[in-house]
Formats: structure tokens, C-alpha cells, sequence
């Protein structure tokens, strides 16, 4: 079937989401608690738009709207950018030394002397998108999640402790849009969340990539044997497979 984003005619699966369609037909609606790899969740909210069907029209989440007929959606109209506009404010003045937080809102025209009225001292980073936790607990880790209530809400480990699940593999940092999580490397270790793991060297190039949590974690899911004197990083593990590959073809 086909929908209308914003003039433009789309096809569409039925049960597909409207974001989905959107991206596929490079027509932007703007996220930061969106990731193709994973299931959308709408915390942001920025992802409103406006559906209109048989002359009515109401806003959705189009991470989480699915289609099941033919109807047309409006990305940018002024009742969106208003709430979009507003969102952006609060998420400016619960982060505003953030700098992907201050670029977006200065691209929905959010005044900067509105958001300094409230002179708050804060330093946070996070915009509690959640994208982290459901990362960590996706791959089968679980070592953060969302804590406490209301302002005080987080993402931490539990009781803000280094986590015995965490194996410092960084997709939560990998998949965060304001960089609100740190990974530090340093002389072979690695530090996050409050917890420090030492790192393996590749065994061709010899860079360190990775922790040895990570790398055991990854073969017992896939269940192959490890040897820790033969594991490649992802660069010289593609090279090989390209090397493998060519020597396939030379002796066909």
C-alpha cells in the first residue's frame, strides 16, 4: 500500500512504522532515543508527527506508530514544530552544556535567554532516552538500567556499584546521542561505569580492542571455543576473511 509523508507518495508494508518508511524515502524526522537495532521505544518524543485520516488529524510517535491503511502524515507543521520546540527547551535546560542537545535545539529555534531564565547548576549530560540500558540489556548483559523516580531519575548500575555483569563492551556509549557516557583507555585498561578491565591486543596487528569480559562473553554466545593467543580485532578478523576468501578462489 502507499501513505503520503508530506506530499510525497510512500510505499508501505502493513504493521511497518512510520519512522521506518520516513528514513527509507529520505524524508527526516529528527530522534535521539532512536536506533535501527533496536525496538523504538518514543521517550524522546521528537519523532511527532501529525497523521490525518478522513479529514482528522492526531499526533503520534512515529517510531511506534504502525501503518494499516492508506492515510497521509505530516512531519513538519507548525503544530509539530511547536512541540517539538517545547521538548527541546526542557531537554535544554535538564542538559545545557551539552553540545548535540544545544545543536538541536538551536535547529528548532529554541532561545537560549528562555532556557537561561532558570540559572540552574547542572552539569548532566543524559537525556534519560534509555537507549543504553536497552543496548546493555539486548545484548544480554543487564548492568544498567533506568533508577529512582520523578527528577531524580538516572541510568546507573545497581546501588552505584561497579556492576558484575558488565563486561565494558561500550555499546552503551556507542549508541548514546549527548556522549553522556565515558570510556576511558588507558595503558591497556579500560574504565567505565566505574569499573576498570584490562584489554586484549590483537594477536596479528597487535592494537588493543577490546576486553577480555567482552571477548568471552561474545564466544559463549556463539558457542565456539576461545583461544586468547589467536583473537583478531574486526579489522585484521575482515582481512582474513578476505584472505580466506581469495585463496578459495585461486584454487577453483
Amino acid at each position: 500500500m502507499k501513505i503520503i509523508i508530506d506530499g510525497k507518495a510512500c510505499e508501505a508494508e502493513k504493521g511497518e512504522f512510520i519512522l521506518q518508511i520516513a528514513k527509507r524515502n529520505n524524508i527526516y524526522i529528527p530522534t535521539l532515543c532512536h536506533s535501527d537495532a533496536l525496538a523504538g521505544l518514543g521517550s524522546c518524543r521528537l519523532c511527532v508527527v501529525e497523521v490525518v485520516d478522513r479529514g482528522w488529524s492526531k499526533v503520534v510517535t512515529s517510531c511506534l506508530f504502525p501503518v494499516t491503511k492508506e492515510v497521509e502524515v505530516v512531519t513538519n507543521s507548525d503544530k509539530i514544530k511547536r512541540i517539538r520546540k517545547n521538548i527541546m527547551t526542557m531537554l535544554q535546560i535538564r542538559c545545557p552544556e551539552n553540545e548535540e542537545v544545544a545543536k538541536m535545539a538551536e535547529a528548532f529555534g529554541v532561545e537560549r535567554k528562555r532556557v537561561e531564565r532558570f540559572k540552574l547548576d547542572n552539569t548532566e549530560n543524559c537525556v534519560l532516552c534509555g537507549l543504553c540500558a536497552r543496548a546493555c540489556k539486548e545484548l544480554g548483559a543487564g548492568a544498567i538500567s533506568t533508577v529512582n523516580r520523578g527528577i531524580y531519575k538516572e541510568v546507573d548500575t545497581p546501588y552505584n556499584e561497579p556492576s558484575p555483569e558488565c563486561i565494558g563492551c561500550g555499546s552503551c556509549a556507542n549508541v548514546c546521542p549527548t556522549n553522556a557516557i565515558k570510556i576511558v583507555d588507558k595503558d591497556g585498561e579500560r574504565e567505565i561505569w566505574g569499573k576498570k578491565f584490562k584489554l586484549v591486543k590483537c594477536s596479528e596487528c597487535g592494537e588493543t580492542f577490546a576486553t577480555e569480559e567482552h571477548i568471552k562473553f561474545a564466544y559463549e554466545k556463539i558457542g565456539k571455543e576461545l583461544d586468547m593467543d589467536k583473537v583478531l580485532c574486526d579489522k585484521c578478523r575482515r582481512k582474513a576473511g578476505v584472505n580466506e576468501i581469495k585463496e578459495i578462489y585461486e584454487k577453483v
